[in-house]
């Protein structure tokens, strides 16, 4: 996710401090990777020095001074030039649990030949489902809760359909795993 455009996003509802463009992001955000103030902060810097954010002005409300940043005419432009692009599906399938399932078969292929034990790959994709179910029942409770605005619920789907995909995957390796396996043996 583009951080520098997801805050202009942000700004084109209207001028906000750092702290409150943070805080629009948790809310919008939910399922997302947390965002750190300092992270805020840096790319507002860096928005503002590439003429895309501009600083509206200061305050402090009572507190610590506070500035106040918006959009510039050529910030609204580049995001909607962003928003208009196609995302390329990834062209690299980069998985942890793939890499681990892999790893694993490895592993014990190397034990084996030594006399010792080694790691379970089925059993890894037994633990690593239940740990998928789990968080897709919590999912699942997040968007049905009463009151749940329309990011939650469109970020729980988002991130319940990823792992549904994840658990399918899981379910075919396991079904594979001799095959597999098999293979590593032999090469």
């Amino acid at each position: 996710m583009s951080t520098r455009h997801v805050l202009l996003g942000l700004l084109a509802a209207g001028p906000c401090h750092g702290y409150d463009l943070k805080r629009q992001y948790d809310a919008r955000f939910p399922q997302a990777r947390p965002l750190a103030y300092g992270q805020v902060y840096t790319t507002l810097q860096r928005l503002v020095r590439d003429g895309l954010a501009a600083v509206e002005g200061t305050d402090s409300d009572g507190g610590p001074e506070r500035t106040l940043y918006g959009s510039t005419d050529e910030g609204a432009r580049e995001l909607a030039r962003w928003a208009g692009e196609i995302t390329a599906p990834a062209p690299f399938v980069t998985n942890e649990i793939f890499a681990k399932v892999v790893v694993s078969i490895l592993v014990a292929a190397a034990a084996a030949r030594t006399g010792q034990g080694g790691p379970d790959a089925t059993a890894h994709l037994r633990a690593q489902r239940a740990a998928h179910m789990e968080r897709m029942r919590e999912l699942t409770a997040l968007k049905a809760a009463p009151g749940a605005d329309l990011s939650t619920v469109l970020s729980a789907d988002y991130a319940l359909v990823h792992l549904d995909a994840d658990v399918r995957w899981m379910t075919t390796t396991t079904a594979r795993i001799d095959t597999l396996t098999a293979e590593v043996h032999a090469a």
